[in-house]
């Protein structure tokens, strides 16, 4: 008997398997009922900049998930500097400043899913 954690559709299930002994192939059970991924809920997007964020909005230009934060609130950033990193389709996609600012909020985490043209951070 095994066991494993499988992720289907963002949801997380722990799985045994064992093998009958009559040559068939093993079968599945779930273990347990699924568990909330950690961090694979997709960002709701958001309604507006929360109290603090800046006016100039840092978006995604294709959907992904967050790979990496480049900048930190309050980090000065010239216009083209990466702020965050996405991935899609097992590319590293820098998500760049509008203009030049100062980073005034990052609305995602390392891991998050993102769609396309979602908010990631803001700028004054």
């Amino acid at each position: 008997m095994k066991n494993y954690t499988i992720t289907v559709n963002g949801n997380v299930y722990d799985v045994t398997v064992e093998e009958n002994g009559t040559g068939a192939a093993p079968v599945a059970r779930p273990a347990a009922a699924p568990k909330a991924a950690p961090a694979a809920a997709p960002a709701a997007p958001k309604a507006a900049p929360a109290g603090g964020a800046g006016s100039i909005e840092v978006k995604a230009g294709a959907a992904g998930k967050v790979f990496k934060i480049e900048a930190n609130v309050g980090q000065a950033v010239k216009k083209g500097d990466a702020v965050v990193i996405i991935e899609a389709m097992k590319m590293e996609i820098p998500v760049v400043a509008p203009e030049d600012g100062t980073v005034a909020s990052i609305d995602v985490a390392v891991g998050d899913a993102i769609d396309s043209g979602a908010v990631l951070a803001t700028l004054n």
